[in-house]
């Protein structure tokens, strides 16, 4: 009896010291496709995407890695305009001009914080190469400093002003966008304000007047051209320190004459 348990006790050892059975990487990595093979075709069904012509690419399906990193990347990117205001450097600056253009240059929802993607929408700046114009205060340049990495603005010309306007001017009209080349539109909403024509409209923006507010309600964003190769960096640094990204001052007119 207690050599048959001697006996079981060896064959017990001799099988732990094999240790597991070698796998080789290939398969492991066959195994994983598969596994995210099926995750896809799972997500697929679950869209209703079975049998029909029309459905979305493998690649538009996010994994649940995919939202990790999605969630990190926001969070990140709260982190950074949080210590973008504290930082000393950061207070804003001076008021040069009392008009500002404002353009976004960068940014997809997937790596944008919820607070900088309203802050965004309420600047009007909703999707890329957008471009509106602002009244100059401290409040605003606290704003632009909190969505730094997404935005390059600065001061303006006349003559940009007159060219933004008469190339990408409109207004909204019953849902849809209208061109400003009918001076009656423009009465018709602003002429309790003596703004009867476009010449009328660019003079207010240009010198910021007493109805500035008004305009601007009644402009839609200004939607530029993509810039050509080497037009931008594609850097979330700011423009002083060779990136796109902040004020251009006075500069901002040679960026507005190439996305115009």
């Amino acid at each position: 009896m207690v050599e048959e348990e001697a006996k079981g006790v060896e064959i017990m050892a001799g099988e732990e010291a094999k240790g597991l059975d070698y796998i080789p990487e290939i398969i492991l990595k066959k195994r994983k496709n598969r596994d995210e093979l099926a995750f896809i075709r799972k997500k697929q069904l679950e869209l209703g995407n079975f049998g029909k012509k029309k459905h979305k690419k493998v690649s538009d399906i996010k994994r649940p890695e995919d939202f990790v990193l999605e969630f990190r990347a926001k969070e990140i990117d709260l982190i950074r305009m949080k210590q973008r205001v504290k930082r000393p450097k950061s207070s804003p600056q001076p008021v040069k001009s009392n008009l500002v253009f404002i353009i976004r240059i960068q940014g997809g929802k997937s790596d944008m914080h919820p607070k900088t993607e309203r802050i965004l929408n309420n600047l009007q700046l909703r999707s890329t190469f957008t471009g509106v114009f602002a009244r100059a205060t401290d409040s605003l340049f606290q704003k632009l400093l909190k969505v730094q990495p997404y935005v390059t603005y600065g001061y303006p010309n006349d003559k940009s002003v007159k060219d933004l306007i008469y190339k990408k001017g409109y207004t909204i009209i019953e849902g849809n966008p209208v061109p400003l080349t009918d001076n009656n539109i423009i009465e018709q909403a602003l002429g309790e304000h003596k703004i009867f024509g476009i010449e009328d409209l660019v003079n207010e923006i240009a010198r910021v007047g007493d109805h500035f507010r008004e305009v601007m309600r009644f402009l839609g964003p200004l939607k530029l051209n993509k810039p050509t190769a080497g037009v931008l960096n594609r850097k979330k640094q700011v423009f002083s320190e060779g990136g796109d990204t902040g004020n251009r001052e006075d500069k901002i007119n040679d960026l507005i004459n190439k996305l115009n």
